[in-house]
């Protein structure tokens, strides 16, 4: 199996069609239907069920364009590496970031790191825990931050940062009227809260369906930012860190919610997979995250 079979084999299973694979893949067609007859000889079954209508791919050879993916990722990572090795720190990072450190935390350690490395391109991206953890698994990323303390036996997951979720409110709301409160004042109330994914998210459905407490309604929002002018204007309750809402409690347009016998302590981590560890990139990123944010556990 060589790796130019794989990805005439993606391809294939995107376009769907042999003469536009062999335009894209700069070869002939008998070319293409060679690199396919190999890897079904190899692996001893039919990829695709081919008629002068229909290119249609098979079970095995969807589950075979997924394998074909992440090993030419690798590969691609591989090479990567080796150049990497043999260099200074300089190339490319990919980052991901969950939503609070991504708006919050990580542009200063990106201006630590651009004064540092002037020779490394980072390419960051924001998302929920659920997307950051997909891509490393996937090779997207090769490191990335996450509101969340994970287990996975797959990834190494080492937390950097305490952080403390809070409740927050309009300082209109009738609750924020009050010094604090018992869990079933928040019965019936509305939300605001980041999308299907996200750590935080999770740990707020877990609070409220352990204690039996009903939402009036749930607004979802993929940005931390929106959801505080969500919360300002009126529109519910939120959890959120801490570090999110500082600037906002000093200027009075938040209010904490203190709820009796409720503790949200949490950790930022950064997560990676054990492929990545050698890599001098990676190495030179942690080692800022360390060095910036000393974890006190």
């Amino acid at each position: 199996m060589q790796i130019e079979e794989l990805r005439t084999l993606v391809t294939l299973a995107e376009v769907k069609n042999f003469t536009k694979t062999a335009e894209i893949r700069l070869m002939s067609q008998p070319t293409v239907s060679l690199h396919i007859k190999n890897l079904e000889q190899e692996f001893q079954t039919e990829l695709f069920q081919r008629s002068p209508k229909f290119l249609n791919i098979t079970p095995n050879g969807q589950l075979l364009v997924e394998r074909a993916k992440q090993i030419i990722d690798l590969y691609e990572q591989a090479k990567r590496d080796i150049l990497e090795l043999q260099e200074e720190i300089k190339g490319t990072l990919r980052i991901g970031a969950s939503y609070t450190i991504g708006e919050y935390l990580l542009p200063s350690l990106l201006s630590d790191l651009q004064r540092k490395y002037q020779k490394l391109e980072i390419e960051v991206m924001i998302g929920n825990t659920e997307e950051i953890v997909d891509s490393i698994r996937q090779f997207k990323l090769e490191i990335g931050l996450i509101d969340d303390q994970m287990d996975d036996k797959e990834l190494e997951v080492i937390p950097f940062m305490d952080d403390q979720l809070v409740i927050l409110a309009s300082p209109d709301h009738p609750l924020a009227r009050k010094s604090s409160i018992d869990l079933k004042d928040l019965h019936n109330q509305s939300w605001i809260t980041q999308e299907m994914g996200s750590g935080t998210r999770e740990l707020l459905m877990g609070m409220l369906d352990r204690n039996g407490l009903s939402v009036k309604s749930m607004l979802s929002v993929n940005s931390t930012q929106v959801i505080k002018e969500c919360v300002k204007n009126g529109l519910g309750l939120s959890l959120l860190s801490v570090r999110a809402i500082a600037r906002d409690l000093a200027e009075k347009q938040l209010s904490l919610i203190q709820v009796n016998e409720l503790d949200f302590s949490s950790s930022f981590s950064y997560i990676y997979s054990p492929v990545m560890q050698e890599k001098k990139n990676v190495q030179a990123f942690i080692e800022a995250v360390d060095e910036k944010w000393k974890f006190e556990g």
